[in-house]
């Protein structure tokens, strides 16, 4: 008996010398945890700071530092993101973009993708250097900007990302509107006219559809096939009877008629949305 309750003294305490190691190992833990929270948000701090400062590349530095700290913390997907727009507000766009598809791989879910996406159309619409020759960058900014308004319909930067993507659209047309006048400057009548018919098709929307129409009349003219030409000039007539292109295309068919100057005024149109800073405070 005496032996029998040696041996539960002896196994008590060794249970509770393993039950206060555990207790120490979890309250070492919850203070290491605590204490790499704490770095986590001074890196965040630190970063804010030096982007306000325009040390933009410190502060990339110390968001990524921060999300490194902290990978599994709310925070990780917004120090991504804050890296991002430093990369972003000085040029840095190939960084930038770098840094956003990583988010959008690494946190799918995460509520600010719109931004995201947005941020993205961004950095590929304003790294766009000249459209004639490289189009890889507006149709980037394109996909982006149409992701927006498909899956985020209502979101702030959904405006922004319309009014974009109709610029875009302006200045795909005035490609294909300069490529079909090299064409018809050497006669290459099926190479402009399919040229053209992109513009009438594709983009309908834009101010290059009238002077496409009217081309399109001209070349058919010009070539014999005279039921063509008006069949454009009645489509452009139909549309744009009081615009110019009209007028030239009603001078082709009547030589007497006197084209009359017309003058137009655009309306300024100046939209941007930029609430990253507001978001991440």
């Amino acid at each position: 008996m005496v032996s029998f309750i040696k041996y539960i003294l002896i196994f008590l305490l060794i249970f509770n010398f393993s039950c206060s190691n555990k207790k120490e190992e979890k309250d070492l833990l919850t203070i290491k945890s605590d204490d790499i929270e704490l770095q986590m948000i001074e890196a965040y701090r630190e970063g804010f700071k030096s982007l306000q400062d325009g040390d933009v590349i410190y502060a990339a530095k110390q968001f990524n530092q921060s999300e490194l700290l902290f990978p599994q913390s709310q925070w990780a997907a917004k120090s991504v993101l804050m890296a991002s727009y430093s990369y972003y507000t000085q040029a840095y766009y190939y960084e930038a973009i770098s840094e956003l598809n990583r988010y959008l791989k690494t946190y799918p879910k995460d509520l600010n993708s719109d931004y995201a996406y947005y941020l993205l159309g961004m950095c590929y619409y304003e790294s766009i250097v000249d459209e004639k020759k490289d189009l890889s960058p507006i149709l980037e900014a394109k996909k982006n900007f149409s992701i927006v308004l498909e899956k985020y319909p209502n979101t702030d930067f959904a405006l922004d990302a319309e009014f974009k993507l109709n610029l875009i659209e302006e200045t795909l047309a005035s490609k294909e509107m300069y490529i079909a006048k090299y064409y018809i400057k050497y006669e290459k009548w099926i190479a402009a006219i399919n040229r053209l018919n992109v513009i009438v098709e594709d983009y309908d929307t834009t101010i290059y559809v009238e002077e496409a129409l009217h081309r399109l009349v001209e070349i058919y003219y010009r070539i014999g096939l005279i039921e063509e030409s008006k069949k454009y000039a009645n489509l452009l007539g139909y549309n744009y009877q009081s615009g110019k292109w009209y007028e030239q295309s009603y001078k082709i068919f009547n030589k007497d008629y006197t084209v009359r100057e017309i003058k137009k005024t655009k309306k300024d149109r100046n939209f941007i949305t930029r609430k990253i800073l507001s978001l991440f405070k």
